[in-house]
């Protein structure tokens, strides 16, 4: 058994024909992320990466906006663990002070709210995003395409998500991988957080659908332009038009849906 996989014997069916085999599946823990020692969230995640995951975490939920703010990141247990805690420096604990006395985290307020009062409470924390470069979509699909190639936890399990951050040039940054979506892009951000390299960012792949919390992160980390495998949600499409981000998403054969954000793209070759 690996940190991050666990192989287990199954009862293979192929027609009248029953064999065994043995197949990796991937390990699914919480993780209790702390924040000045009181408990913040409880995430399912892969275990893994902790620093970088909690780093990235904290940033889409607004507790720290630089590396400057973090005070340390300790595991309670050495370093495979499951608990985490997050403290920051004495002016930004004042500056976040509301943050930590609300109830909940950010990524779980729709619950008991609509859409447009998620989309205002999102817009407190989270500011729309200059124009930038432009960015070449047939890149970004290709990208995208060759995704499942890096992925080595889902190539042994078929149970990772991933998310890859490149450069506007397109140079690979950050790759994770996690059972959870929201995880993997936690960590590909935080690594890049905890480098003080999150400013190269400009291109965001991802394995998954686009829903309003990636959005959220991704904004929080000042990452214009996602493409993901799947469509998004409405209400991402929504508070990502209200942010000036591009979301997009690959069509039939090499068409690619562009959701919000047109004016981001650069111009194909044939001009058109």
């Amino acid at each position: 058994m690996s940190n991050n996989t666990i192989a287990v014997t199954v009862l293979r069916q192929e027609g009248e024909i029953t064999t065994s085999a043995k197949l990796d599946l991937i390990q699914e823990e919480p993780l209790s992320i702390r924040v000045q020692g009181q408990p913040y969230a409880v995430v399912m995640r892969t275990p893994g990466d902790e620093p970088a995951h909690v780093a990235g975490f904290c940033l889409a939920e607004g507790i720290v906006d630089s590396p400057d703010d973090v005070g340390t990141i300790a595991s309670c247990e050495g370093e495979a663990t499951n608990v985490v805690t997050l403290t920051v420096n004495p002016i930004r604990l004042t500056a976040i002070t509301g943050i930590l006395e609300r109830r909940g985290f950010v990524s779980q307020t729709s619950c008991g709210i609509c859409g447009k009062e998620l989309v205002e409470d999102l817009s407190q924390i989270v500011k729309p995003l200059p124009d930038g470069p432009t960015v070449d979509l047939q890149k970004a699909y290709h990208c995208l395409e060759n995704l499942k190639d890096q992925q080595a936890l889902y190539q042994k399990t078929r149970a990772a998500h991933a998310a890859a951050i490149y450069s506007p040039d397109f140079e690979l940054l950050s790759m994770a991988e996690d059972v959870g979506r929201h995880n993997a892009l936690d960590k590909v951000i935080g690594k890049l957080f905890l480098e003080r390299t999150l400013h190269q960012a400009g291109v965001l792949i991802l394995s998954s659908r686009i829903s309003y919390e990636l959005v959220q992160k991704a904004a929080r980390a000042k990452i214009p332009f996602i493409l993901a495998a799947s469509r998004p949600t409405a209400l991402a499409v929504e508070l990502a038009d209200s942010l000036n981000m591009t979301l997009a998403s690959p069509y039939v054969g090499s068409a690619i849906n562009v959701y919000c954000g047109t004016r981001r793209l650069a111009p194909s070759p044939s001009g058109k």
